[in-house]
């Protein structure tokens, strides 16, 4: 048992099981592809799966360099890797630079402001990490423009150089479909801004961006979404290693006729006579209540007995009910397992399913399952 192992299922109903060997050999495999140092984005709780085991074991890998998206994803990091650079990408709130320095942080300046305020707590002597300059090529989120950024590299007293600027990024905005033009912009945007700042290390390849074979790798990657497991190529065979399962336990069992409604509002009605199977999931454990399936709209599915159970009615705070008719009777009794996430049922399978994608899936993962931590 792993020391960040949480209650058994007997208390929490679901079973959550993250196996950080196969982050592990997902980052290792990503930096491979990339040929340089690729760091690991642990932000929204390391994507769910939880930001103390999962920097724990890729620091333990060999990972140098982490990107959280708050400064409070940060102190946890820093805590668990007190040797790491960690960034943090939503930049620098006015007036933060002491809680940088108390935990050794390095935000990622987003902003002219943000830039003249570094460099001013900069030049107060603090022992400060280099910062990251974070420039818009096409997002039109957070970061510099891209003119902004080209007027700091050519000032004659340089405010990136009195920042403490040690790395420049910037963020695809569709890195997945390698046929969208935004990817050559992007790419051509940043070239000119690296070229504009000889000897700063860059950043560019998302998860995604590892599969564009004409995207540079720079010296710094910064894989996400693939490193759990997620597919970085939509509509291709996932080259990544699974990372999460989960399962659940039917609770309760019912037959219904025909034309029986079923759970809130009716919104299922069956249209034969039918096996129904309520089992311990909700949208309080993170399971999106648009996976509900209804007389108009399929919804979510879980695996029974090897078979793929569709979700019928409302998605509920604590319960789902599935048709298990087609299920061996053997494999649907009180008690027994059923898979939402593993083996078909992937986090794109999932996502579809409730009407939304697998990033969602995995950083909605709610605390009520009892997680178990394996392949270390």
């Amino acid at each position: 048992m792993s020391a960040f192992d949480t209650p058994d299922a007997q208390t929490c109903g679901t079973i959550l099981t993250i196996d950080l060997g196969a982050l592990v050999a997902n980052w290792r495999d990503l930096q491979a592809r990339a040929g340089t140092e690729a760091a690991a984005v642990v932000k929204a709780n390391a994507y769910g799966l939880g930001i103390e085991p999962t920097v724990t074991a890729l620091a333990a890998a060999g990972c140098r360099s982490f990107f959280v998206a708050h400064l409070s994803e940060g102190v946890r990091a820093r805590q668990v890797a007190p040797d790491a650079t960690i960034y943090i990408l939503n930049g620098l709130l006015p007036g933060s630079g002491g809680s940088y320095a108390a935990h050794d942080l390095s935000p990622v300046l987003g902003s002219v402001e943000e830039v003249r305020e570094w460099a001013a707590f900069h030049a107060s002597g603090a022992n400060l990490r280099p910062a990251a300059l974070h420039v818009d090529t096409g997002m039109n989120r957070l970061g510099l423009s891209v003119g902004e950024g080209l007027a700091l590299a050519h000032e004659t007293n340089s405010t990136l150089a009195a920042a403490g600027i040690g790395l420049v990024m910037s963020h695809f905005s569709s890195s997945e479909d390698e046929a969208d033009p935004a990817n050559t912009r992007q790419m051509a945007a940043f070239a000119a801004l690296v070229a504009a700042l000889p000897g700063i290390p860059a950043s560019l390849k998302n998860s995604s961006g590892h599969f564009l074979n004409a995207c540079p790798s720079y010296q710094l990657t910064r894989p996400g979404y693939a490193l759990y497991g997620g597919n970085p190529t939509p509509g291709q065979p996932n080259p990544m290693r699974p990372v999460v399962g989960l399962t659940s336990r039917i609770l309760q069992l019912r037959e219904v006729e025909a034309g029986t409604p079923v759970g809130y509002n009716g919104r299922w009605t069956a249209r034969r006579r039918s096996r129904l199977a309520t089992i311990c999931l909700g949208y309080a454990d993170g399971y999106p209540r648009n996976a509900s399936g209804t007389d108009s709209s399929a919804g979510g599915s879980a695996i029974v007995g090897g078979v793929m159970c569709p979700f019928v009615g409302t998605v509920s705070m604590d319960l789902v009910i599935l048709d298990v008719t087609d299920a061996p009777a053997t494999s649907a009794k009180r008690g027994d397992p059923v898979t939402l996430i593993g083996g078909a049922l992937d986090l794109e399978a999932v996502g579809a399913g409730a009407k939304t994608i697998g990033y969602e899936i995995l950083t909605s993962l709610g605390r009520r399952h009892a997680r178990r931590y394996v392949g270390v």
